[in-house]
């Protein structure tokens, strides 16, 4: 079990070890561990580090339906059913057939509100147990992700305390599952970053531009490879840290003085920079991505070519950074897929890891807006805190 998940347990343990220490009294189970609350503490503690695994993994179906066995043993109930927000993940115990088909419509204030909720049940079977239920939130940041519903024959402020305090440990385990997955995330983005930030066929591009200029224009290809080194110079160094907004501007310069070598006069790029923003810090590699995304996807399968705009302006406690072309756009369903890494773009740093790392560095606040449309040009804004801890100001 994590350090985090241990030092929840101690609530949890105060109101799920009293609710099994009760049950152990009453059965009269012999104990060799010391008293029956003690021999419950224990208990507790091992089926909570059972139930704990699943969970790691988020709060699906699989993982929900692994763990409520384990959770119904922690608050000793008769039925203990997981929700997510539209649907029950999984029923354990008595009274599904009964009670299932009102599950949603029960715990639906709670998915607004985010507070705990206790609720007599109606059923027509008598032979049912099930008279009363709680339902608690499971909450990762501030954000209600489903329920945990207990249920009992009759009303106990003991399990209402249980519920909220399992609740709350779920919920921690929910929190570190999301954790995992951010920060396999951001290895992954680092290691496609690494491995993309010059495609091969960039390169190659860049160095036929070049001799095509050798014979006709050697200056202007010298010229050329100069830029062409100093921007795989950049490119290529050590990955990770911060950059400035100047260094990073300087190196798209770069980077379309070898694009405008290959398209000519089929490529016009309006430039706008608020001399007080080029100190500002940003992640680095951060913003060439997002031009060379517009010029490869944008522009370049475009006949006539087109017009891209960088704007990097003074927007009080941060820069704010546009990037817009007039290219080919984008449906904005396959946008949003590959903004949750449903569906993978082709070739590139990309959208997707550019968006993970200002959302890892600066919040989610923090991600790129993008407005787009099919045939409609792509506009990417991305809002850079001029002061944040770990940025130069």
């Amino acid at each position: 079990m994590t350090l985090a998940a241990l030092l929840f347990l101690g609530p949890l343990l105060a109101a799920a070890g009293y609710w099994l220490g009760r049950r152990a009294a009453r059965r009269g189970r012999p104990s060799d561990v010391g008293t029956p609350v003690e021999h419950a503490t224990f208990e507790t503690l091992h089926t909570a580090s059972l139930a704990a695994p699943p969970l790691r993994a988020g709060l699906t179906a699989e993982a929900a339906r692994r763990s409520a066995r384990g959770l119904r043993s922690l608050l000793g109930t008769d039925a203990l059913c997981l929700t997510d927000r539209d649907t029950i993940l999984t029923w354990d115990g008595a009274g599904e057939q009964h009670h299932s088909a009102h599950v949603m419509q029960q715990v639906g204030p709670l998915l607004g509100t985010g507070r705990d909720r206790a609720f007599a049940l109606s059923c027509d079977d008598l032979d049912c147990p099930l008279r009363w239920a709680v339902a608690v939130p499971l909450t990762v940041d501030h954000r209600v992700l489903g329920t945990l519903v207990a249920y009992a024959p009759r009303e106990s402020a003991v399990l209402a305390r249980a519920a909220g305090e399992v609740g709350r440990w779920v919920s921690v385990q929910l929190e570190l599952a999301e954790l995992d997955r951010s920060r396999t995330r951001l290895i992954e983005a680092e290691i496609k970053a690494l491995r993309a930030q010059i495609s091969p066929h960039f390169i190659f591009n860049s160095l036929a531009a070049i001799a095509s200029f050798v014979r006709t224009d050697p200056e202007r290809a010298r010229e050329l490879l100069l830029e062409f080194a100093d921007f795989t110079r950049y490119s290529f160094r050590r990955h990770g840290d911060f950059t400035t907004l100047a260094e990073e501007l300087h190196s798209i310069d770069q980077y379309l003085a070898l694009v405008r070598a290959r398209f000519g006069d089929r490529l016009s790029v309006t430039l706008q920079v608020a001399p007080e923003v080029l100190p500002v810090a940003l992640p680095f590699l951060c913003l060439q991505p997002l031009v060379e995304n517009a010029v490869k996807h944008g522009i370049e399968g475009r006949e006539g070519g087109g017009h891209l705009t960088i704007s990097a302006l003074d927007a009080g406690n941060e820069a704010e950074v546009v990037i817009e072309d007039d290219g080919a756009g984008m449906d904005p369903r396959r946008l949003r897929r590959i903004l949750r890494g449903e569906e993978s773009e082709a070739g590139g740093i990309g959208l997707l890891n550019v968006d993970e790392r200002l959302r890892q560095v600066y919040g989610d606040a923090h991600g790129l807006v993008i407005e787009t449309g099919i045939g409609a040009g792509m506009k990417v804004t991305a809002r850079i805190p001029k002061y944040r801890a770990g940025v130069h100001s």
